[in-house]
């Protein structure tokens, strides 16, 4: 007779990776730049060595996700392939040469003989929630290990082969080569649910929580942390817009469409495309041609959807961008601030008061010039992967999450004649 499996109940398992992850918290506290700069630069190189592994693992989740009936979008997010782990392995390089930022920064020399000192340190524990990209398992451990902190990683089934073989063969063996705790970075293994509601739960093992994913589950999470006094950093919604102003050369109009349009899968494409009144009847034959020459589908007024709806998390309606008039470049940002997430906004113009009506105007977390909002991301914004993007309308970090946001700030005051916090 086969013994039943245990079944190990969520709450356990978060908590034991938490512990795992607290133990190991002190000594990345205590990483050197060396060590730091030394785990990164052996991760780029196991994702070279190990990507055979990385890649069967990941055909596996992609597999079983063609069986299930996944979108093309949604198979997209999940897909490896050796020109993406190379381009991973890139950023890593390029992160391991980027200075840390000084720990403590003087603020001022008070007249009462005093020194006023900002310090920085790390959270210690950090969690992750995250959907089928397996790729964010490496842009998050290399935030966390570059910010000192160590983490607590979880992802469903879809993605779970991808992010056990990168945990397992890329960013644990870079820890332990550069003399750092494997542990520093925890993957949850079980895929169910209630592992990414406990994650939020445990304000006094892992107070903060990053969260990637589906607006509907990160909200449900958010809310689940706030009952519990977890704090989160939340990517819920995207999509970006573009406003073709009524001074808007033509040819560049089309550029940024079509540039914006590379992926329909992410957050930062175009999803609402706003036309300035005057040229309406002018532009949009045009520009429903150019989308449909590149397979997708213009939704024109009158709609029977939100203006925002956000076509990237629509599966099986991925393929569409909304068109809709603006009075003006003052309008078009209200729209934009009114109808949409925040996460980013363009405006194509030769008009430089067009411009800064609409910069001034749009409230959102990026605003764009002439460019495009697939701009709003760590690597191509900030030169650093991210964690994730923050469209919060409070105080605290904005757009893309990188590692320098992964800190608490901490205010010292020590007498001025000690070499505490004294520049070098």
């Amino acid at each position: 007779m086969t013994a039943t499996p245990l079944v190990t109940d969520p709450a356990t398992i978060v908590t034991d990776c938490g512990r795992r992850a607290a133990a190991a918290a002190p000594r990345m506290a205590a990483a050197t730049d060396h060590e730091v700069s030394a785990a990164l630069r052996a991760m780029a190189a196991l994702l070279a060595e190990t990507a055979d592994t990385v890649l069967v693992a990941n055909a596996a989740d992609v597999e079983a996700a063609e069986q299930a009936g996944t979108t093309g979008a949604l198979l997209d997010r999940l897909r490896l392939d050796r020109a993406r782990l190379d381009a991973m392995a890139e950023s890593l390089l390029d992160l391991a040469e980027v200075p840390s930022p000084p720990t403590d920064t003087v603020l001022e020399e008070r007249p009462d003989g005093l020194r006023l000192i900002e310090r920085r340190r790390p959270v210690g524990v950090i969690g992750a929630n995250f959907e089928a990209r397996p790729n964010v398992v490496v842009d998050v451990a290399s935030q966390l290990i570059k910010s000192r902190n160590a983490g607590v990683l979880r992802t469903g089934g879809a993605a779970l082969a991808s992010a056990t073989a990168l945990t397992e063969a890329v960013v644990a063996p870079a820890l332990a080569g550069a003399g750092l705790d494997p542990d520093a970075v925890v993957l949850v293994t079980d895929p169910r649910r209630e592992c990414a509601v406990e994650l939020v739960r445990r304000p006094g093992l892992i107070p903060l929580v990053i969260l990637r994913g589906s607006g509907d589950t990160t909200r449900s999470l958010g809310l689940e942390a706030a009952q519990h006094g977890v704090r989160t950093l939340a990517h819920a919604d995207g999509g970006g817009v573009l406003y073709v102003d009524r001074a808007a050369p033509t040819e560049l109009a089309r550029t940024l469409v079509t540039s914006s349009l590379d992926r329909l899968g992410v957050c930062n494409r175009l999803n609402l495309l706003l036309v300035d009144r005057h040229r309406w009847d002018e532009l949009v034959p045009g520009l429903v041609e150019l989308l449909a020459a590149h397979g997708l589908r213009a939704s024109l007024p009158p709609h029977e959807h939100a203006l925002g709806h956000e076509w990237a998390l629509d599966d099986g309606h991925e393929a569409t961008v909304t068109l809709a008039p603006a009075d003006g470049p003052g309008d078009a940002a209200t729209i934009a601030n009114r109808e949409t997430s925040g996460l980013a906004a363009a405006i194509v113009t030769a008009d430089e008061a067009s411009a800064r009506a609409f910069l001034d105007t749009y409230a959102g977390t990026g605003a764009f010039w002439n460019a495009t909002t697939r701009l709003l991301d760590g690597v191509k914004l900030r030169r650093v992967p991210e964690t994730g993007i923050n469209v919060d309308h409070v105080p605290g970090p904005r757009g893309p999450v990188v590692y320098t946001d992964l800190c608490l700030r901490q205010y010292v005051v020590v007498p001025a004649s000690t070499a505490i916090g004294h520049p070098e």
